[in-house]
Parts: structure tokens; sequence; C-alpha cells
């Protein structure tokens, strides 16, 4: 996908799908050769790696790398750090947390098994800094203050959206850590009935997407974190169609639905946020203790 500064500068036009195509002189209207869709100005780190490798991990429905690059542009990630990569799928985004910053990297997710990655990890040269974690992330099994920063890439909205999860996920941060996540979601906010063009591909689960300004108060309302930033991605809904385009082309109904919207609702969002030092998380309950008293059962 072309950065947006690229589209329409000589000799290059967009397409009306936001696409940027070298234009021939003798055939300007005619031939048309696609950039590569997934080295683009706007990623230059996710640029380095292979598309095959890219394509190979795929594991969701956005790209991890521009995800992550995104996201950590935000963050301020120093070497030797612990970082938590919370719902990392099949592991491309750790493995390039660890590249390109130096980290620590605890590899989680729950739907895809830990052997797979394992492999991915060794053949990037990372098994020394990056750790295969099988957990749920209601269940993590790390210790309280364990971790510098968490990052979570597409993931969080399946378990983010509980009003209880920023307390639970919070006790694993030390305190002024960062927790950062960054994927699909909203540009504003569908309060009333799903628009007209949205609702041919609109599924009940989708109730989970919401806009950066959502993120913002859900986070901050809490106050275990203060907020650093909540926003959306420029043209986000361009390089989301890009990346379907690249990798599913025959996902039609999201294709359609992403060149009807054009951003007026879907996009990706992202928010960065850090663990207060001045504010006592609630410890998990997990079992109440008692001791049975036996008592008549009816009065006499």
């Amino acid at each position: 996908m072309l950065a947006p500064s690229t589209c329409g500068a000589a000799p290059q036009r967009c397409d009306q799908r936001g696409h940027g195509a070298t234009i021939h002189p003798d055939h300007e209207e005619k031939t048309l050769v696609p950039q590569d869709p997934l080295a683009t100005p706007l990623f230059p780190r996710t640029s380095r790696y292979h598309p095959d490798w890219i394509r190979s991990s795929v594991s969701g429905g956005a790209n991890s790398l521009w995800l992550t690059e995104w996201l950590t542009q935000a963050m301020t990630l120093q070497p030797g750090m612990r970082v938590l990569d919370l719902g990392c799928g099949r592991g491309a985004s750790s493995i390039f947390l660890h590249h390109e910053f130096d980290v620590q990297v605890w590899a989680t997710d729950l739907w895809f098994g830990a052997d797979e990655r394992l492999h991915r990890i060794r053949d990037a040269g990372a098994d020394h800094a990056v750790f295969p974690i099988h957990a749920d992330a209601r269940s993590l099994p790390f210790a309280a203050g364990f971790f510098d920063a968490v990052v979570s890439i597409d993931s969080f909205v399946y378990y983010g959206t509980d009003d209880l999860y920023l307390n639970y996920l919070a006790r694993f941060v030390r305190p002024g850590g960062q927790i950062g996540i960054a994927g699909a979601g909203l540009t504003q906010e569908i309060d009333g009935p799903v628009p007209e063009h949205l609702r041919g591909w609109w599924e009940p689960s989708m109730a989970c997407l919401h806009s950066a300004h959502w993120w913002h108060r859900h986070w901050e309302r809490s106050g275990i974190a203060s907020m650093d930033l909540a926003d959306t991605m420029t043209d986000g809904w361009k390089h989301w169609l890009a990346w379907q385009q690249a990798i599913a082309p025959d996902n039609e109904a999201e294709i359609n639905v992403l060149n009807a919207d054009r951003g007026r609702h879907l996009g990706y969002v992202r928010a960065v946020a850090r663990r207060r030092s001045d504010t006592a998380l609630d410890e998990p309950v997990s079992s109440v203790p008692v001791t049975y008293t036996k008592q008549p059962l009816f009065r006499t």
C-alpha cells in the first residue's frame, strides 16, 4: 500500500480504490503496473521483511507488522525491556518487536498453539529472546509487575472491552509501564442501527469494534491508567483494503464494504496508556473461602 503522500505524485496516479500505480506515458490510461502492496514508505520497518514471510504468518484480518509499527511509534521501548505481546497470533509481531527494539517478548496467544510459533521464532533467530506461551488473556501465568510494557495487536477487542479487564491486565505491568493496543475499529461510534452499507458484512460479534474516543474514555474512567494517546490511523481504511486485496482477494464481502464505507466508519485505531503508580489495583478473586455451619432448616 502506498503512503498517502505518494498518491498523485508524478509519474503516479491514484485509482478509485486509493492505490498507487505506475503510469506509462505511451499507454497512460491502459497499462497500469501495481506497486508492491506490502512495501510502503509509511511503514519503513515492515518493508524490510520478506512478503512471503509476512504472508506465511498471517493469523487474522490485519497486517500485524503494519499495526505493530504504527503502535510502537507512540510507545517508548528500550533494549532489554520485558514485553507481553498479548494475542500475538502466530508470532510475527513478537519477532518484529525483538528485531526492531531489542526487547524480550512473551508471545502469548490462546487460539494458535505455541509449537508452530516456536518454529517461526527459531527460524528468525529470536528464540533467545522471544518466548511462545499458550494462555488465555483472562488467565495469564505471569507474576505481578513482571512486564515493562504490554502490546496487543488486533486482538484486544475480544476481551478488553470488559470494564474490569484493565484492572486485571495492569497488575502484570510495573507502575509507569505502558499498555498499547492497535487494531480494526471504528472512526466513529455506531450508536443506533448499523448503517445500510455495512449490513451485508456486519455480524453481531462486531459490536466489540469501537472508536479511539471510546477507548480513551473506557480506560481513563477506570482510574487505573493515564492516557498517552488514542487516535485513528490516517486513511486506515485504505491500508485495511490493500491488505485484504493482497492476501485475500476473494474476500469480496469485506473488500466491497471497505470500498463502500471509505473510512466513514471503518478504520484502524490505537490507544496507549501508562499504569498509574498512585492507584491500588483490586486483587483478582478466584474463590471466596467459607466455612459451613449447620443450622436448623425450618422454624420450630
